[in-house]
């Protein structure tokens, strides 16, 4: 695996906060991980709660840690809330199952990292991450 670039991570925070702004949704947060669930870079808008980080990074661990965006993870904890529960202790609380976590890969298909983006809906986070990853080059499952 190759792991997102500090250009490209910087590259799609800031096109998802534009984003964001565009939209005029609340203030984001947003936060971009390696294959490893590591912070490669994070930004928090004026405005935007503390707190928020936290869920930026378990939107985005979640989706690289099981292979599978924040929106797929939600599907599968309404389909099956018992494997969810499970994985997310095995993970130790972090993951955050809703729309927003966003797996990244490279044009060749390889997985780089994630994203996770949280403020405003759900939804709405998870069209500016769309967004951030397109304009960074990256391919985006959301």
């Amino acid at each position: 695996m190759t792991d997102i670039t500090l250009r490209k991570a910087r590259t799609l925070i800031r096109k998802t906060l534009d984003k964001g702004r565009e939209l005029d949704l609340k203030p984001l947060s947003v936060v971009v991980l390696d294959t490893g669930g590591h912070v490669k870079a994070f930004e928090r808008e004026d405005g935007a709660s503390p707190g928020r980080f936290l869920i930026a990074e378990g939107k985005a661990y979640g989706a690289v840690m099981l292979g599978m965006s924040g929106t797929a993870q939600m599907q599968r904890a309404e389909a099956q809330a018992y494997f969810m529960a499970a994985a997310n202790g095995a993970f130790g609380g972090k993951v955050v199952p809703v729309p927003g976590g966003v797996l990244l890969r490279d044009t060749k298909g390889r997985l780089v990292g994630a994203v996770g983006v949280t403020g405003d809906t759900s939804d709405n986070d998870l069209i500016a991450a769309l967004a951030g990853a397109e304009a960074a080059g990256l391919v985006a499952e959301g």
